[in-house]
């Protein structure tokens, strides 16, 4: 038995060994060779010690075990109404797994529906669903155990409770959740599985190899097997994110025989990519879908077809829909326009206008396969993604971006890398130079129109009110609104910053093609003069049959007459082109002065400088909410610090 726990210990971490050396000699204090007042000294994982503070006596939280695997009770990381889960380690190998423990209250349920879960993980087998590795069940109370894999990064929904999300993710990041989730729940479908408890929560994220996120499915227990055709009639799932049939039966308590099919995920599915897309909820009544659930429930039945979204602003008061996403979305109008008829889709009540999950399937395949060419307005001075195919042809880009500028195909001019593009329509899409987020094309217009700008909403409106009341909740809540609006700032900040950089290059080349332009007239012009010059006293007098000698004078005094003429003119010319030289010399001059002005600007800095002290003194708050009895430092002064804070990035 010692020969196993020794393997235990050199597989555990430094911080680990303190808790679990206590839980298993019982020490009541400190443990010798780690020192408490070391600054280095803590759990992670364990949100609820201060780094530097003493491990007391456990009181209610132990450590536990199967056959195979070892955690301790404080090392949770999610719980529900019959289970929760801890991170666990491999009493041989040292590796970290997720165990599922099941509580007294699961075994109150039927026998099929305690198994469907251990059914349902044994059958699926994907890169984006949580693995189940093996079923155990605890030493002493022989309570069942999933031991799963376990993802490091947390879930969805700890991605969009940062404040760094508050407006939703970025669109890369975006879309490798939209992957991810399509991915797996066509392999769900394919295995005629129904999930029925889709929402951020349960969307685990892991980091590859590489950096990048990989989003898995995970908590079947509210998951069975069901074909397209079948129904069902129990309920499950999370208020916010349930089918509004389901959340008047389990939600409202109201009696009714309605049976449900596949689409309550799909519906669930709309909420979690609205939420996800816009760091909100989808429809959210006053007073929030928790204390207002009436009025939910008619936000979610009353919406009109086509609607992705409905608020209540004031008790009482009216319903407003939108039938686009906000504008503090980050997501490009070119992605936005693909998602907003997916959404409108799937979050529609009538089952018989819900689309089904193969016309699902297929209208998020079309985006995912899609390339992303990125064309920089000059006019709107606006980055656009457009997304194609790369079998489309020119002509279907150009349309794209008709519809997204309003510049008709006739009158796009395209730059890329200061060197003019010609793209000719009947070709493919693929003959289009690889763009980036800092390479796009650069557009620009032959035709005169109004300037346009970048539309967003000023961070400042959502900068809540200061209350000089100390509450903890509240003032976490202040904190992490605050911050949000700090990181729409610095987005936009670079944004802008961004679309000025653009702007000036591309006019610089515009500049340049002028400059050029104007050299190859001049050498014409020059060359045209050189030429007058030398024939205008060259004409000799030959008689013309038929003319006479005084008529064949007058011809030839009349042509020399229009050469002199012409020859002004193209002195003039070239003088005007000269002069026009100057002037474009002068304007790239004070452009490349404007772009070193950019390049210089500190803005960014000073913003990402005052977030930095805002995310200190809302790390605060939160370790206070989570610990209030706790000695901490005054909560009126971080509430000073940080609208101080928020009063310099406002002046920024």
């Amino acid at each position: 038995m010692l020969q196993s726990w020794r393997f235990v210990v050199v597989w555990l971490t430094l911080p680990d060994l303190g808790p679990f050396l206590q839980a298993l000699f019982l020490l009541p204090g400190t443990i010798p060779g780690l020192d408490a007042k070391n600054p280095e000294f803590s759990v992670p994982g364990r949100g609820n010690r201060e780094k530097g503070q003493k491990w007391p006596a456990s009181q209610g939280q132990e450590m536990q075990s199967t056959i195979n695997y070892l955690w301790h009770t404080d090392d949770l990381l999610g719980q529900g109404a019959t289970a929760s889960v801890y991170k666990a380690r491999n009493k041989k190998s040292g590796e970290l797994v997720a165990v599922k423990v099941f509580n007294t209250a699961s075994y109150l349920r039927p026998l099929e529906v305690q198994v469907r879960e251990f059914e349902v993980l044994r059958k699926l087998n994907h890169q984006n669903i949580v693995k189940l590795f093996a079923v155990e069940e605890t030493g002493g109370s022989r309570q069942k155990v999933l031991v799963m894999e376990y993802c490091s990064s947390g879930s969805l929904l700890s991605v969009l409770e940062s404040p760094e999300n508050a407006f939703g993710l970025p669109e890369e990041e975006f879309l490798v959740v939209l992957r991810c989730v399509v991915a797996g729940m066509n392999h769900l479908r394919e295995n005629g599985i129904v999930h029925r408890d889709i929402k951020p929560g349960n969307i685990m994220r892991l980091m590859g190899e590489e950096g990048q996120s990989i989003y898995k499915l995970t908590d079947f227990g509210a998951a069975r097997e069901l074909d397209d055709d079948e129904k069902f009639v129990s309920v499950y799932g999370t208020e916010e994110y349930l089918h509004p049939d389901m959340y008047e039966r389990a939600v409202l308590r109201k009696p009714q025989q309605k049976t449900f099919g596949v689409s309550v995920d799909l519906w669930s599915i709309g909420v979690t990519l609205y939420h996800a897309a816009t760091g909100s909820l989808p429809f959210v009544p006053f007073g929030g879908p928790r204390r207002n659930k009436e009025m939910m429930y008619r936000i979610t039945t009353e919406k009109p077809s086509g609607a992705i979204a409905g608020t209540q602003q004031q008790e009482n008061g009216p319903l407003e829909w939108s039938y686009s996403l906000p504008i503090t979305c980050r997501l490009s109008m070119g992605l936005q326009s693909q998602l907003v008829p997916i959404l409108a889709n799937i979050l529609e009540v009538e089952q018989a206008k819900c689309w089904g999950f193969d016309q699902f399937f297929a209208e998020t395949s079309d985006i995912l396969q899609r390339v992303v060419v990125h064309v920089f307005s000059l006019s709107q001075a606006v980055l656009h993604h457009v997304y194609i195919h790369a079998h489309n042809t020119i002509a279907i880009f150009l349309e794209a971006v008709y519809e997204q500028t309003r510049i008709a195909p006739q009158h796009q001019k395209f730059l890329f890398e200061g060197h003019l593009c010609v793209l000719e329509p009947s070709l493919s899409a693929q003959h289009i130079a690889h763009t980036t987020a800092s390479s796009p094309l650069t557009l620009f217009s032959m035709a005169s129109e109004t300037p346009k700008g970048l539309a967003f909403r000023d961070p400042a409106q959502d900068i809540p009110k200061f209350f000089p009341k100390v509450d903890l909740q509240a003032d976490y809540t202040t904190a992490k609104s605050v911050l949000g609006a700090g990181y729409q700032a610095l987005w936009l900040a670079r944004t802008l910053l961004a679309g000025q950089e653009f702007m000036f290059r591309g006019l610089h080349w515009c500049v340049e093609m002028l400059q050029a332009t104007c050299r190859q007239t001049l050498e014409v012009t020059r060359m045209a003069l050189l030429f007058l010059s030398s024939s205008l006293g060259t004409e000799r007098c030959s008689s013309v049959a038929g003319m006479p000698e005084m008529q064949e004078l007058k011809r030839v005094t009349e042509l020399r007459a229009k050469r002199g003429g012409l020859a002004e003119a193209l002195s003039r010319c070239s003088y005007s082109i000269t002069e026009t030289q100057m002037s474009l010399s002068n304007l790239s001059s004070e452009l490349v002065k404007n772009r070193d002005q950019v390049h210089a600007d500190r803005s960014i800095q000073q913003i990402q400088c005052c977030l930095d002290k805002m995310n200190l003194i809302y790390k605060q708050f939160k370790k206070s909410r989570m610990r209030p009895a706790m000695p901490q430092a005054s909560p009126d002064v971080w509430t000073a610090g940080l609208g101080l804070e928020c009063q310099v990035l406002l002046q920024l």
